[in-house]
């Protein structure tokens, strides 16, 4: 089973940058998809970006489509979401997950979150 850990969370000033890491402990990380997913205080998690096995196709919310870029390195096991101008409404936790892309419908595999507070 694929272990994901991320890094890069942290607080920043509103339309400061940030770049979260997610780094997979599984040598088939090209057999997935990965997305980013954030969850804020009192709100439902929200699927923000995700991106296919090639990188051929990526998604992003439309909250954040313009301002975040969501990439992937396949050699080192990692995919990466490039956040700027970043608002005080994208503070939340923000979670890396996987799914496996022949036997998995869903993302089943998760992060422990990293914590992004941008202030006013």
């Amino acid at each position: 089973q694929v272990q994901l850990v991320e890094s890069g969370g942290g607080l920043v000033q509103a339309g400061g940058s940030l770049r979260l890491s997610c780094a997979a402990s599984d040598s088939t990380f090209s057999s997935y998809t990965m997305g980013w997913f954030r969850q804020a205080p009192l709100k439902e998690r929200e699927l923000v970006a995700s991106i296919s096995w090639s990188s051929s196709t990526t998604y992003y919310a439309v909250s954040v489509k313009g301002r975040f870029t969501i990439s992937r390195d396949n050699a080192r096991n990692t995919v990466y979401l490039q956040m700027n101008s970043l608002k005080p409404e994208d503070t939340a936790v923000y979670y890396c997950a996987a799914k496996h892309i022949y036997t998995e419908g869903d993302f089943g595999h998760w992060g422990q979150g990293t914590q992004v507070t941008v202030s006013s």
